[in-house]
């Protein structure tokens, strides 16, 4: 049953997704980009973008993808674990109208673990795979892209679960025009895309502020940590994705990320 206490999340929507919420769950901060005029948040085209990756030192020209992250060790009271299961995602780009498009796919409810949700193309690495190379395998497999039609860009923050020691790679690629997307209906139930432009607009961002009964590392004072979605056509975003989209948002419009010294788990 849907948690009756907690602020509600795109009033009017309905979304297949079931999201396991705790019971303390209270209204987030608005969207880091909120207070940008709507002509700065539109017309994300992907020289807008390359140049924005290349501010923020995310561009494989001069910033190459990191390591296994240390984020850990600025946690004092948590266990560190090494990172021994490794993922990539991708964010490939396609432009239309002068706006950046991301592909995004609806997993499989067949699969064992985050069944249904909306995901970045991607999976588990493969042997000594880099996460370039696992992410353009994983987006073949799952959605059909052409490794030869994607040139890897750039890449954002990766993300860490300590707790299995795991940890996930967002590769950034462009395609010189909209791909024909095959799903695998194994893994995949749906294959779509959303502008930017959609994600930045008003009403399609929601940040919640959750708490468990299991304190979490890198929670404020209260205990509390940030939980994002973005609305979609027919569906919600959240979780990891969220993260790795907010971070790419905060980065294309100029703005502060707020989570860029957060530890994460």
């Amino acid at each position: 049953m849907p948690n009756a206490n907690r602020p509600a999340r795109f009033e009017g929507r309905e979304f297949p997704q079931v999201i396991p919420e705790p019971d303390d769950v209270l209204a987030g901060v608005p969207a880091p980009w909120s207070f940008l005029d709507e002509k700065f948040r539109q017309g994300f085209t992907l020289a807008h973008v390359v140049e924005r990756l290349r501010a923020g030192e995310r561009h494989l020209d001069g910033w190459p993808v990191p390591g296994d992250p240390q984020e850990m060790e600025a946690v004092m009271d948590a266990t560190s674990r090494p990172i021994v299961n490794r993922a990539a995602v991708l964010l490939a780009f396609f432009e239309e109208e002068g706006e950046t498009y991301v592909v995004l796919t609806r997993r499989a409810t067949t699969l064992r673990s985050h069944r249904g949700e909306i995901a970045l193309p991607g999976g588990r690495t493969d042997g000594d795979e880099t996460p370039v190379e696992t992410a353009l395998r994983e987006a073949h497999e799952e959605v059909g892209i052409d490794p030869t039609s994607v040139t890897p860009i750039g890449w954002l923050s990766p993300i860490v679960t300590f707790a299995s020691g795991s940890a996930l790679w967002p590769v950034i690629g462009v395609l010189d025009e909209r791909p024909n997307l095959v799903t695998d209906p194994a893994e995949v139930d749906r294959a779509f895309s959303v502008s930017l432009k959609d994600l930045v607009a008003d009403g399609a961002f929601l940040e919640e502020r959750w708490r468990r009964t299991v304190p979490r590392p890198g929670a404020d004072a209260d205990g509390y940590f940030p939980i994002y979605f973005f609305a979609v056509p027919g569906d919600v975003i959240w979780g990891a994705t969220a993260r790795v989209l907010t971070e790419l948002l905060c980065l294309v419009t100029g703005v502060a990320w707020p989570d860029a010294e957060r530890v994460w788990v």
